[in-house]
């Protein structure tokens, strides 16, 4: 069983920026690619990144490829999003996952683990 914990949460204006954690239990975390999901009102669930295992390589949806940046810190079981230059439409709560198989990182169908989400809210 892993444990996750987002973090980080909170209003900020257009342009603004917030970094995200997400803590997870366990010695095997280091065997999980982790990712970002996040689901707006009214809306259906969607990818926004992942990296892999090592967090040697990153992937990234469209919509935030250049504003945001995965990261993790196997030694601290912590992912991170930093998000920056953020917009009304990056309004959303944020889960993180995680995904022993490894593959299809931007299937949340991927992935074994969840979080219980953050709130982010980008408004003037």
């Amino acid at each position: 069983q892993v444990q996750l914990v987002e973090s980080g949460g909170g209003l900020v204006q257009p342009g603004g920026s917030l970094r995200l954690s997400c803590a997870a239990s366990g010695r095997t975390f280091s065997r999980y690619a982790m990712g970002w999901f996040r689901q707006a009102p009214g809306k259906e669930r969607e990818f926004v990144a992942a990296t892999s295992r090592s967090g040697g390589a990153t992937y990234y949806a469209d919509s935030v490829k250049g504003r945001f940046t995965i990261s993790r810190d196997n030694v601290k079981n912590t992912v991170y999003l930093q998000m920056n230059s953020l917009k009304p439409e990056d309004t959303a709560v944020y889960y993180c996952a995680a995904d022993l198989k490894a593959t299809r990182l931007w299937l949340g169908t991927e992935y074994d683990y969840w979080g219980q989400g953050t709130q982010v809210t980008v408004s003037s």
